[in-house]
C-alpha cells in the first residue's frame, strides 16, 4: 500500500509541474504578441530631414571665397574685348550698363551675347549725371528707362542697380530707398574701389589697390570697361585663382546686401 501511496503523490507532483509549465508558456506566448516589433530601421523625424549632403554643402558654402567682378558704364567699344577674355577664362560676370550707350545699335548685340554667354547685365542709370539722378531726383525713373532698354533688347528684365558715384551719398534719401524698395529694385555698391577710371597710363596700380583691399570672404569689385582695366584683367583673375576664389555672377534669386546705406531691403 505504501508503493501505491508514494507512486499516486509522485505522479500528482508531476501533473502539477506540467500545468504550472504549460500555463507560464501559454503566459509568454501572450505577452510576446502584444509587444511591438522591433526592427533595425532607424525612425527619422520628418519635421527636420537633415541630410549629409546638405550639411556638407552649408560647410562649403560656410567656408567658400567668392569674388564678383563688376564692370561699369558699358556698352561700349570694348565690351567684345572683355567678353573674348572671360570666356577664355571661363568667367561670368555682372555688368552695369547706362541706358543711352545702348542707343547705337553696334553695341546692342554684344549686350545680347553677355546674356547669352551667362553674365548679368543691370541698370547704371540712362545719363550717370550726378545732378539730373539725385539733387533732381531722376533716379528711380532713369533706371526704369535704363531697364526697359535692357529688355526690349535682351530680353531680361533686371532687379538690381548700381547708383552712379555710389549710394552714399547718392541715397541718403530714404523717401527714395523706399520707393526702390517697393519696385522690387535692389541695389549694389562694392567692396572693393579699383579706382581703374583713374588710372590711366598706371595699369599696374589698378592691380595694387584690388589687392591691397582683398580682405572678405565674398567680395565685389568696382571696375570699368577701360583700356587700362583690360590690359591687367589676366593678372587680376590670376590673383584671385592663386587666393582660392571663386568667381560669381550676380543671381537675383540669391541677393545679399551690398550697399552703403546698409538699407537689408534693397
Amino acid at each position: 500500500m505504501n508503493f501505491f501511496k508514494k507512486h499516486n503523490r509522485m505522479i500528482a507532483i508531476i501533473t502539477v509541474i506540467l500545468l504550472c509549465s504549460t500555463a507560464l508558456l501559454l503566459l509568454n506566448i501572450d505577452l510576446n504578441a502584444s509587444k511591438p516589433a522591433v526592427t533595425n530601421k532607424k525612425i527619422e523625424n520628418p519635421e527636420k530631414p537633415v541630410t549629409p549632403t546638405q550639411s556638407d554643402q552649408t560647410k562649403k558654402s560656410e567656408s567658400q571665397k567668392v569674388v564678383y567682378l563688376t564692370f561699369d558704364d558699358g556698352p561700349s567699344k570694348l565690351t567684345e574685348n572683355y567678353l573674348d577674355l572671360l570666356k577664355e577664362h571661363n568667367i561670368k560676370a555682372t555688368f552695369f550698363m547706362i541706358g543711352k550707350n545702348m542707343q547705337d545699335p553696334a553695341y546692342q548685340q554684344n549686350m545680347k551675347r553677355a546674356i547669352d554667354e551667362g553674365h548679368y547685365i543691370g541698370a547704371h542709370s540712362m545719363t550717370h549725371d550726378n545732378t539730373k539722378l539725385y539733387k533732381k531726383k531722376q533716379f528711380l525713373s532713369e533706371m526704369d528707362e535704363t531697364i526697359s532698354f535692357i529688355q526690349d533688347i535682351t530680353g531680361k528684365s533686371p532687379k538690381l542697380v548700381r547708383p552712379p558715384y555710389g549710394s552714399a551719398p547718392g541715397l541718403n534719401n530714404k523717401g527714395v530707398r523706399d520707393q526702390i524698395a517697393q519696385k522690387g529694385l535692389k541695389v549694389w555698391d562694392w567692396t572693393i574701389d579699383s579706382y581703374d577710371w583713374r588710372l590711366k597710363g598706371k595699369p599696374k596700380q589698378i592691380i595694387e589697390n584690388v589687392k591691397q583691399h582683398t580682405s572678405k570672404k565674398v567680395e565685389v569689385v568696382l571696375l570699368h570697361e577701360t583700356p587700362q582695366t583690360l590690359e591687367v584683367l589676366p593678372e587680376i583673375i590670376k590673383f584671385y585663382k592663386d587666393e582660392g576664389y571663386e568667381f560669381g555672377v550676380y543671381n537675383e534669386s540669391e541677393h545679399f546686401v551690398c550697399n552703403f546705406q546698409k538699407d537689408n531691403r534693397l
